[in-house]
Order: C-alpha cells, then structure tokens, then sequence
C-alpha cells in the first residue's frame, strides 16, 4: 500500500512539473457565488497563476526521487 501511494505521489509530481514547464500561465475560472447566478458572472472567480522558474525542475527532481523511493519500498511488510 505504501509503495503504491509513493508511486502515485511521484507521478503526480512528475506530470505537475512537466505542465509548469510546458505553460507560461494558468488562468482558473470558477463561479465561487455558486447557483445560476454566479456561473453567469464571468469575473466572478477568475485566478491567474504564473509558476515561478524553480517550480517546474523542483517538481520534476522531488517527483523522481520519490519514484525512486517507491521502488525501494519493501512489497510487503513481513509482521512478528
């Protein structure tokens, strides 16, 4: 269980790194107000987030190493 969720962790880091580097922004749109009137108002929930230069290779290293990590993770722990 714990191998797979290390996996699942790095990949996710992985694929989150390989993206801010890919885009040079994100814009998140989003009716907070909920109901139909706050999907009708489109500056209702707008949020731009511009990944700084480090995040993409900090993502991709620490995604690797806990890859790496799950790997050595024991397939099942042997009880006493």
């Amino acid at each position: 269980m714990w191998r797979a969720l290390f996996l699942a962790l790095g990949v996710y880091c992985c694929l989150l790194g390989a993206e801010c580097l890919v885009i040079d922004k994100a814009v998140l749109s989003g009716a907070r107000g909920g109901g139909l009137m706050g999907a009708l108002n489109p500056v209702a929930a707008k949020r731009e987030l511009v990944p700084s230069d480090w995040a993409p290779w900090s993502l991709l290293s620490a995604g690797v190493v806990t890859i790496l990590y799950s790997f050595s993770v024991p397939k099942r722990l042997v009880k006493t």
